[in-house]
């Protein structure tokens, strides 16, 4: 009897786009099969479903090998030798697989790193209509840098682009989760609830900003809070105590 073997041989990886993140976003091959096909990839190629079908499954097992690579981005763009990648392409795949959904990571604020809260996935992935994998992945890379970057000194943003090869886009994004993760921030509490992560980005961009000691050096970190601005900040609870008055009182004078 004739046996079929699909094979493949390239010199360097050839990475497609629109594949590799429909395998980010955790996707099955067949589903991305019936994905491209509904965006007409038969009638642009001219290729047969089969074909099509064999190339995802082809670049699926390309980027099921490159995923161990990606968890430590250093040694993908540099010390590995199996794959024979460009450096935009080892870029561009390392900027995809860390990327995160707003809604997702907004679920994961305030959360311990545990096997336990990687656990509640599912339901995470439930709630905002992320697949399952997709929200184990951007769990997975939250931790991943969290551990590296958490006792090292001086700014997060830049510690995180040095270790991960990550935009600084990107890192701001991550150095902001971060921060909230070291701080142990309580974002669970429901007067916080409608609180969305550009919002909890933006405040914690202004803490770091404003709120740590502004110095450089191998003592530095980026989660040190200015205590004497911290005890300063403690009088300032007064103003809460009788909020509306406050706030008659500033409305009048707004008025004025």
């Amino acid at each position: 009897m004739l046996s079929e073997v699909d094979v493949f041989i390239s010199n360097y990886t050839l990475v497609d786009p629109d594949i590799y993140q429909l395998w980010v976003d955790g996707h099955s091959s067949s589903e991305a099969v019936n994905i491209l096909h509904q965006r007409g990839i038969c009638h642009q190629t001219n290729a047969s479903i089969e074909l099509v079908a064999s190339d995802i499954l082809d670049h699926y097992r390309t980027y099921a090998l490159l995923e161990k690579l990606l968890h430590t981005p250093t040694k993908l763009a540099s010390e590995q030798l199996a794959f024979q990648i460009e450096p935009q392409t080892s870029q561009m795949l390392i900027e995809i697989y860390y990327e995160f959904d707003d809604i997702v990571i907004r679920e994961l604020l305030g959360k311990k790193l545990t096997s336990k809260s990687r656990k509640d996935m599912d339901e995470v992935s439930e709630k905002t209509g992320i697949t399952l994998k997709s929200c184990r992945r951007q769990y997975d890379n939250v931790k991943r840098v969290f551990k590296v970057v958490e006792d090292l000194p001086g700014s997060l943003a830049a510690n995180i682009e040095q270790h991960f090869l990550l935009s600084e886009d990107l890192a701001k994004r991550y150095a902001a989760v971060v921060f909230i993760a070291c701080l142990r921030f309580e974002m669970n509490k429901r007067k916080l609830q409608f609180l969305t992560f550009p919002d909890l980005y933006h405040c914690a961009n202004s803490m770091m900003s404003l709120w740590t000691y502004r110095c450089v050096g191998s003592e530095y970190f980026d989660t040190d809070l200015d205590r004497e601005f911290l005890l300063e900040l403690a009088e300032c609870k007064v103003l809460l105590e009788n909020d509306k008055h406050h706030k008659q009182i500033f409305l009048q004078l707004g008025m004025h």
